[in-house]
């Protein structure tokens, strides 16, 4: 198996994870706040990550690398579980999963502008087209327009795709277990704090699928998929293994459907037919890698 289908594989594990945040959260805010559903989802995140480490007995990371774990801290501790979770507040998780397909082409930007990577003129093609496509289907889904939750979830994919990039190239040089867990631990105090500020007594009393789905996002969303995102990417290289989450909208879809039984429709397996195409002619151009 060649080492780029490895990590495509191993990072499509991660994007079937992330496929199930956004109906989780849907479901989780219709009972709890925003804020304590995303501070609250990475304070539970890094006490499983705080974990690890003691388990591991692992040594403290360089100041040099801390340094670069703000920006995953950034992106995809704080701002965007943040900015995602005021949009589900606010819409269907089945628009929000298509507005998130603009992921991969940022992500990959990202990857080129930080880390020297060099996309053929073939892949900014087909990945360009991937993004049309989950555009175009928001457009039509929208009669036309975008409205205020598309903006949040479109801030949300530019510091998402900035954790992702900067995560996917320390996992080249550090195991991609400690990258995610001790970004989370770094960033505990803050999340304890804000989880503790947002807390309210009543949420004592909710019924046990919305914790199920808070823990689901604390645990899995936000911690154990990284394990394989982070590894994927540094596999497979952040430009080519970034274009699997192209699929990332559609298996939101499925689930939201599963979950929330929002509605499911022939245009949906259509436009997934066309970014799935999109993935398949991305995986096969030519990504350069300075190393």
């Amino acid at each position: 198996m060649k080492i780029e289908t490895k990590g495509m594989l191993i990072g499509l594990v991660g994007v079937i994870i992330f496929g199930l945040t956004l109906p989780v959260s849907k479901l989780a805010v219709e009972v709890f706040s925003p804020a304590f559903v995303s501070f609250g989802r990475a304070f539970v995140a890094g006490l499983a990550g705080l974990i690890y480490i003691l388990i591991q007995r692992a040594p403290m990371p360089s100041w040099a690398i801390i340094k670069r774990m703000f920006l995953i801290v950034l992106g995809i501790v704080v701002c965007f579980p943040y900015l995602m979770t005021l949009a589900m507040a606010k819409g269907s998780s089945s628009h929000g999963g298509i507005i998130l397909g603009f992921m991969p082409l940022l992500t990959t930007i990202v990857g080129v502008v930080k880390f020297k990577e060099r996309p053929s003129k073939g892949f900014w093609i087909a990945s360009l087209l991937g993004t049309s496509v989950v555009l175009i289907y928001a457009l039509i889904q929208g009669s036309g327009t975008l409205s205020y939750m598309d903006f949040l979830l479109l801030a949300a994919t530019i510091f998402s795709a900035l954790g992702y990039a900067e995560g996917g190239e320390l996992s080249r040089i550090m195991s991609p277990k400690m990258v995610i867990s001790w970004a989370l631990v770094i960033s505990l105090p803050i999340n304890g704090l804000v989880t503790y500020l947002t807390f309210q007594p009543e949420y004592l009393s909710v019924d046990i699928q919305y914790w199920s789905s808070f823990l689901f996002l604390g645990l899995f969303s936000m911690y154990i998929a990284f394990f394989f995102w982070y590894e994927g990417l540094s596999i497979g290289g952040i430009s080519r293994v970034s274009q699997v989450q192209l699929l990332q909208p559609f298996i939101t879809l499925v689930c939201a459907n599963l979950i929330l039984s929002e509605r499911l429709e022939l245009i949906n397996f259509v436009f997934a037919a066309l970014v799935v195409s999109s993935v398949l002619v991305g995986k096969q151009m030519l990504v350069k890698r300075v190393h």
